[in-house]
């Protein structure tokens, strides 16, 4: 049976001499300032033949010349039709993946470039998907692969009840694409309770942040079990107490937790009416930056401190800025330490990498006169991999330390 094609290539495009070092390294992009010329006429979002300036193949990409980053790659074949089943067959490797590699209960079934789809996120919570679509190429393909995947999942015995598009991060508008959220098919109640972990949730997928939960740490927090048994626990930024409930779950003999968000507050409190914990895990809506301080001046210490910041950088420009955040957050953390206790402290800024990240921890130590001894060092979950080469992909740092007096 002929397959349909999904996206025809309209065009070539060539590149400058010395250019596409990160497609040639085995990253999927090329920004506009890498490209020579563009023989043929395209639409942005048709999808492209790529070769480099002396007319080698490099593949096919979806094109959109509103963007920096002018062409996404879809296949390093440049014979490979964009059909049903080359699209059927990523989003089954995407799924084969994730049932050996994590617990699929809820997961990020496919993330974007590391899983070849550039552009595309969909995670599952239970029995709904929630898809954010952040490309315009991939954006005309979502439909169908939203399809190809509840097909994939029935095979497996699971029917998905309901679709919810969260298109609505700000970076779409640089792709020339405006922002959108709402039902892909059927409408159904948005709430959806999900179990990480042994932790129960009550996941907005309507108006939560982003997806709705963050699924990256799920065994970044079955981490922090065994430190929090009988502790006092600070859990800074906490979104929907995800860090805060684990320890409650765990044992932990009281926990605040602290964002400055009302709502998250308010659905952290549900989820630990949820969980039974209302007792020991208290949420209240405080800045950070402020609280830190005034806990520090009123000589509070706990035996853990949690620090899961938003990122504080979305771009190289203001790195800076960043760093100083990072340092202060991170000196105030240790400083409300326990002698001997733990500092649980998280990046999930790309900009920030490992080596800043490390560095800028290092430097708040020196500063507070803390020693600090490394218990563990992870990244995101294994359904969020890290494709080498695709440095975006990698951005997720959660470190445990035991804080000790360097006097």
């Amino acid at each position: 049976m002929e397959q349909k094609i999904l996206a025809e290539a309209t065009a070539v495009v060539i590149l400058k001499k010395g250019e596409g070092r990160t497609l040639k390294s085995g990253g999927l992009w090329i920004y506009d300032n890498e490209i020579q010329n563009i023989m043929g006429t395209c639409q942005d979002g048709d999808m492209v033949v790529v070769r480099d300036f002396d007319g080698y193949p490099m593949g096919k990409g979806f094109i959109n010349r509103q963007s920096k980053i002018m062409i996404r790659m879809m296949t390093r074949n440049p014979n490979q039709e964009i059909d049903e089943d080359f699209i059927k067959l990523r989003v089954k490797n995407a799924w084969e993946y994730r049932k050996k590699t994590v617990d699929t209960s809820s997961c990020r079934i496919i993330f974007g470039e590391a899983d070849f789809l550039p552009g595309l996120v969909i995670d599952k919570f239970s029995d709904v998907l929630v898809v954010e679509s952040l490309a315009l190429g991939i954006d005309k393909l979502k439909l169908y692969i939203v399809d190809y995947l509840k097909e994939i999942l029935a095979e497996d015995g699971i029917k998905i009840r309901g679709v919810y598009e969260r298109s609505d991060a700000k970076v779409r508008e640089k792709e020339g694409m405006k922002r959108t959220k709402g039902f892909i098919g059927e409408e159904f109640d948005t709430k959806v309770e999900i179990v990480e972990n042994g932790v129960r949730y009550i996941v907005d997928v309507e108006d939560g942040q982003k997806t709705g939960f963050f699924l990256d740490q799920k065994y970044n927090r079955l981490a922090i079990h065994k430190l929090c048994e009988g502790a006092e626990v600070l859990d800074c930024f906490t979104h929907t107490g995800s860090f805060a409930l684990n320890a409650g779950i765990a044992g932990a003999k009281e926990v605040t937790g602290v964002d400055a968000s009302e709502l998250a507050v308010a659905q952290a409190t549900e989820n630990a009416k949820l969980n039974g914990l209302e007792d020991r895990v208290k949420f209240i809506c405080e800045d950070v930056f402020e609280l830190l301080p005034r806990l520090e001046k009123e000589g509070k210490k706990y035996d853990v401190v949690i620090l899961d910041p938003p990122a504080f950088t979305k771009s190289r420009s203001s790195i800076k800025n960043a760093v100083k955040g990072y340092r202060e957050i991170n000196l105030r953390g240790m400083k409300l330490v326990k002698e001997g206790g733990f500092l649980v402290t998280c990046s999930c800024s790309h900009f920030m990498d490992y080596d800043l990240f490390t560095k800028t921890i290092h430097q708040a130590a020196d500063n507070v006169h803390k020693r600090l001894r490394q218990v563990e060092f992870k990244t995101q979950a294994p359904d969020h991999p890290i494709l080498w080469a695709a440095d975006e992909s990698y951005y997720l740092k959660f470190y445990v330390f035991q804080v000790c007096s360097s006097l």
